[in-house]
């Protein structure tokens, strides 16, 4: 395995969810559709009087990942097609070809599955009592830093895996690779004071 060409071939492949991670990021804090800046969970508490998912996993949240998880592929889609060397290196467009139709169904099913991945994650951290966009001490905060940055991914590269083959051993880099990618990113968004917390 050629470790740098599996490493290109990656964000040859999933570059539209970055963008389309980030694109997110800045609609939520925008002005624009107030009223699906609601919890997903409505407020609701389960018995142990902690919330299901907490105030950060809103509605405008979720549907703006999709909207731009497909938005983000039909111009990555675009991209590639002016450039041969970018597109030989997209494993989606390796077994389907690129058409507008498709970009727009993949990226859809990409920013579905980045949205409702992250779910269980939160679930979980309120089950710990481990409050919304904090993170824990110690061993317990190690992991979930690292569950953090790759909970959406692991159902991103699902879906791909589902529309193109991806061996176990891709599977894994693709994981490996998102999350140093996603800390990365998080960092420079947090420097630029995009985000709150890193």
């Amino acid at each position: 395995m050629n470790i740098l060409a599996e490493i290109t071939a990656i964000y040859a492949t999933l570059m539209s969810v970055i963008l389309a991670g980030i694109l997110n990021m800045l609609f939520v804090k925008t002005g624009l559709f107030r009223e699906l800046y609601v919890p997903m969970d409505g407020g609701r508490v389960m018995r142990d009087g902690r919330r299901i998912f907490g105030d950060n996993k809103t509605w405008k949240g979720f549907f703006g990942m999709v909207f731009f998880g497909g938005v983000s592929q039909v111009l990555w889609g675009m991209l590639c097609v002016s450039s041969p060397h970018i597109m030989a290196k997209n494993q989606l467009y390796a077994l389907h070809g690129q058409s507008l139709l498709f970009d727009l169904l993949a990226g859809l099913l990409f920013g579905l599955a980045y949205a409702l991945f992250e779910l269980p994650n939160s679930f979980i951290k309120r089950r710990l009592d481990i409050s919304c966009g904090k993170t824990a001490k110690g061993l317990k905060g190690a992991v979930f830093y690292i569950v953090d940055q790759i909970d959406s991914l692991i159902g991103v590269v699902l879906c791909l895996s589902l529309l193109c083959p991806v061996s176990p051993a891709q599977y894994l880099l693709y994981i490996i690779v998102g999350f140093f990618t996603h800390s990365a990113v998080n960092l420079i968004l947090y420097s630029l004071r995009i985000r709150r917390n890193i």
